[in-house]
């Protein structure tokens, strides 16, 4: 597996793992089959997957409870966590930037993960309501004592990274981004040329394209593979500061999903289902 060097001393491979669906349905509270859950994490190691995201609102805390159960003390593999996104219920987010709470988030994800620094701790969300250098501010004070490595932000604009930039480096850029959701193309852009890790969420999205007789679907049958790993494929493809997450609670589900690591893709498949791609995604905008 290839690798991306999120910063000068903390190099990745270029797949990793999303912990969000450890968790019971709705990204709330335990999982279904929780030994199964624990088996998914203790694969990460032997698939070669050496960056797990999580964040503090998974469960909320289960994630993190989980994958210290599993993988502590880590032994070369890099745990990132975010905060700044509470939890009030199966699928119910708000976003909470004030700056004792994210010194808060901080505190207890060093607690639950059992560490003493966390290497990369990303900003879930910025909170509308507070001003964002008040937000920017805590987390550079946060990083200066020690307690974070480096910092990442998720679901940001341009503006964003550059107005968190003048506080703190930012290392990685977490948004929503796969083969039909297009929609954060210029902050992908922009991290390309600044260096900046991008780390996809939900980077198995393929859409109508997952279709029996589709262009996705007739390049996965040529590979042997499945719509979604090709789909995954593309993905890494796309951009080398690409760092995708795909999550899942099922180790055969996982050993698929990291499969698509090995695919190649020619210059003019990757070309066609660019194509197609774009056009879904300009689609569901209509």
């Amino acid at each position: 597996m290839s690798t991306i060097q999120i910063a000068p001393d903390l190099i990745v491979n270029r797949l990793g793992f999303g912990a969000m669906r450890i968790t019971g349905k709705g990204v709330w509270g335990e999982p279904a089959d929780r030994d199964e859950a624990l088996r998914v994490l203790r694969r990460l190691p032997e698939l070669g997957v050496d960056f797990v995201d999580t964040a503090d609102s998974y469960g909320p805390y289960v994630s993190e409870d989980l994958i210290r159960e599993a993988l502590h003390p880590y032994d070369g593999i890099v745990i990132a966590t975010k905060g700044g996104f509470t939890r009030h219920g199966p699928d119910i987010w708000k976003a909470v930037g004030r700056p004792e709470y994210l010194r808060q988030c901080v505190l207890m994800s060093m607690r639950r993960l059992g560490v003493e620094r966390i290497d990369l701790w990303q900003l879930h969300r910025i909170d509308g309501k507070v001003p964002r250098d008040e937000q920017f501010g805590v987390i550079a004070d946060m990083q200066r004592e020690g307690l974070i490595r480096h910092v990442g932000l998720s679901e940001v604009s341009v503006s964003d990274i550059e107005g968190a930039r003048k506080y703190f480096p930012v290392v990685s850029v977490q948004n929503m981004y796969n083969l039909v959701s297009r929609k954060h193309e210029a902050v992908l852009d922009y991290c390309e040329r600044e260096g900046i890790a991008f780390i996809p969420w939900y980077p198995l999205g393929a859409g109508k394209l997952a279709a029996e007789g589709s262009v996705l679907d007739r390049i996965a049958k040529r590979l042997g593979a499945t719509p979604a790993q090709v789909a995954l494929a593309w993905v890494l493809e796309r951009s080398p500061v690409m760092l995708p997450i795909p999550g899942t609670s099922r180790v055969a589900h996982l050993e698929e999903n990291m499969a698509a690591a090995t695919l190649e893709l020619t210059d003019e498949e990757f070309s066609e289902l660019d194509d197609v791609g774009r056009e879904e995604s300009a689609a569901a905008k209509r």
